[in-house]
């Protein structure tokens, strides 16, 4: 064999024994962005089809990402509901009907958990740039029923999915339903159209946000990382 050949034959086997360099390391701390989509609503007015009548949602949203698997999300959004109960089977006492339209502002915090290690970077940390994720929180709501303005907390909880564009810019879709914490998301009208005492058993008032978001990473977590033992 060729010293030439023998150098070109050593310097291939060192190239595969020999550790690989990883991407440099670029964590952000923050996420920031928006989105909107569509919303359904269940309740007096609709108590089988969420998306009888469905209405509108814009979001933004502030995220804290503490590692590839969690996130610390504050929403705001705002969007429409409608619901009519002339679209039921159902007959009210009377054969009375009732419809309703509304405009909610909705501000709160989730929690996600990714199910993959989501994001760019390190090959030992085996990231993915797509990740489905489960969500849950607690919001306040706000809205506003003929001339009346009623708020009350709402418990968000769903899913959802992730994907990198790049390393800053984040893909999402997500679905959350929202249990209402009072039963006039559709007006005084039908809050007790049965006359049945109400409870927190019985409440019935829920609403959904079907949304896709468009968001972008800031604040690097460690621009320069020197270790020492």
């Amino acid at each position: 064999m060729s010293p030439r050949l023998l150098l070109i034959s050593i310097a291939t086997i060192l190239a595969f024994i020999l550790p690989r360099p990883v991407l440099a390391q670029e964590d952000y701390r923050f996420d920031i962005g928006g989105g909107f989509g569509m919303t359904g609503y269940l309740g007096d007015a609709n108590t089988s089809n969420l998306y009888q009548n469905p209405s509108w949602d814009a979001e933004l949203l502030f995220r804290y990402i503490a590692n590839p698997r969690w996130g610390f999300k504050t929403n705001f959004y705002v969007g429409g509901l409608r619901g009519d109960s002339s679209q039921m089977t159902n007959v009210f006492p009377s054969d009375r009907t009732f419809s309703f339209s509304t405009t909610f502002y909705e501000i709160g915090e989730i929690a996600e958990f990714n199910f993959l290690n989501y994001g760019m970077g390190e090959y030992y940390r085996r990231l993915k740039r797509f990740s489905p994720y489960i969500a849950a929180g607690l919001s306040m709501t706000l809205w506003t029923v003929d001339g009346h303005t009623y708020a009350g907390f709402t418990l968000p909880f769903g899913f959802g999915a992730k994907f990198k564009i790049n390393r800053r810019l984040n893909l999402g879709l997500e679905f959350l339903m929202k249990k209402v914490f009072a039963d006039r998301l559709d007006g005084e009208n039908l809050r007790d159209p049965m006359a049945i005492k109400s409870s927190f058993a019985k409440n019935t008032d829920w609403y959904s946000t079907l949304t896709l978001t468009i968001s972008y990473e800031f604040s690097k977590r460690c621009a320069a990382c020197n270790y020492k033992d």
